[in-house]
């Protein structure tokens, strides 16, 4: 995989394409810039070899049609102030007037096309719009690692018109962290995984046993391996489909050598509400009523422990339902535990994230990857097309 700075931009168009997904309220504000900002250094470094800066994104899910609310006109004014310049925005990514704003750009300048998946092409990968979209650039690079896991006609499809195709810095330092935290981490190596589903990280959990020294598992994921121990969790989210899975997982860790560990105790409630009744309960003692929704004291402590002296430390998934205030401690002790343990820490997911951002640690970690899907197919084991296709 090429980096960018092993490629020739000056005076040239450079087709970059970048995650601006951000969220927005109904007015249209974005209230969170954080992907805007993960993709200024490669912005910048391109600004200062006098490249001429095509950026093509996508925001929202229009479904193929245009809709204004998921026009990318905010981000491009947002883009512009954090550059202090202004950032032209054309009224699509297709189509001779755009093309014409791309070809009359001057070096120093940028573009930001119009959102990627107002044509259902797109995602489809399509031969001819990717070409097309090609058309806006004299080299490539992408710089949008969130969306590398996905094989749509900008990050993969556009890459064979390209003889010059790089990868941009954020995107280059996403693979490097994850290399250094999974390929060739420094030892021991364990891993935490929590949220809610053992079925959206059933193929990462099989890859890491192969890879780590020790594994923590929390979170509701963590009631379907001990429900398949043949513990009461009550009402909590459970998947009894995969009981019988979460066994042969159990088996293979030991197998391995690799140590799972489990929650001890439990906050538990009787609603998924903020406001409802709890109590913390330990192992065997959940209520059949009772719904767990984070863990307790005991097991911040056993996971804590089970840090200590950890060189590498990959995390994905909250402990807890900690967008609500009572169940947030648990998640929040594995933030200090992470952040205390003087491992190289590296953390993904959305619900990881905003945990880290809640928690104001976000300088504390390693690294906090910009990408949920694509870090978790990397755990996985996976290729992520968009960087394949760059090599």
């Amino acid at each position: 995989m090429k980096h960018i700075q092993d490629l020739a931009v000056t005076n040239r168009r450079v087709l970059m394409r970048v995650d601006f997904n951000v969220p927005m309220d109904s007015s249209g504000a974005i209230t969170d810039d954080t992907r805007i900002q993960g993709v200024l250094p490669t912005v910048r470094y391109l600004l200062g070899k006098g490249a001429k800066i095509v950026l093509c994104s996508h925001c929202g899910r229009p479904k193929g049609q245009r809709q204004e609310k998921f026009s990318l006109a905010p981000a491009a004014r947002r883009l512009g102030e954090l550059l202090g310049q202004p950032v032209v925005m054309a009224p699509d990514c297709q189509g001779a007037e755009s093309l014409a704003l791309a070809e009359s750009l001057n070096p120093g300048e940028v573009l930001l096309l119009e959102n990627l998946r107002f044509h259902p092409e797109e995602q489809k990968n399509d031969p001819a719009f990717a070409k097309a979209l090609a058309a806006f650039g004299d080299c490539y690079v992408n710089d949008a690692f969130a969306v590398s896991h996905r094989a749509d006609a900008s990050v993969e499809g556009v890459t064979h018109f390209f003889s010059d195709k790089a990868a941009g810095l954020l995107l280059y330092k996403e693979i490097d962290f994850f290399n250094r935290a999974v390929t060739s981490p420094a030892r021991p190596l364990t891993a935490i995984l929590g949220g809610a589903k053992v079925s959206s990280k059933l193929s990462a959990i099989r890859n890491m046993l192969d890879r780590v020294d020790a594994m923590i598992i929390g979170g509701a994921m963590a009631n379907t391996f001990l429900k398949a121990q043949g513990h009461e969790v009550g009402k909590s989210l459970v998947e009894d489909d995969l009981l019988t899975t979460a066994q042969e997982l159990l088996a293979l860790a030991k197998s391995k050598g690799v140590e799972i560990h489990l929650p001890l105790d439990f906050v538990v409630a009787d609603t998924f509400s903020a406001e409802a009744r709890t109590q913390t309960v330990s192992l065997g003692q959940v209520p059949a009523d009772g719904m767990i929704l984070d863990i307790g004291p005991a097991t911040e402590t056993r996971f804590q422990e089970a840090l200590v002296g950890a060189k590498t430390i990959v995390w994905n998934g909250p402990m807890g339902a900690f967008e609500m205030a009572p169940f947030a401690h648990g998640s929040l002790a594995m933030v200090a535990a992470v952040t205390t343990s003087g491992a190289l820490s590296i953390v993904g997911g959305g619900d990881t994230n905003a945990l880290i951002n809640q928690a104001k640690a976000g300088e504390k970690v390693s690294y906090m990857s910009t990408g949920g899907g694509a870090f978790l197919e990397l755990m996985e084991g996976k290729q992520l097309p968009g960087v394949t296709a760059l090599g």
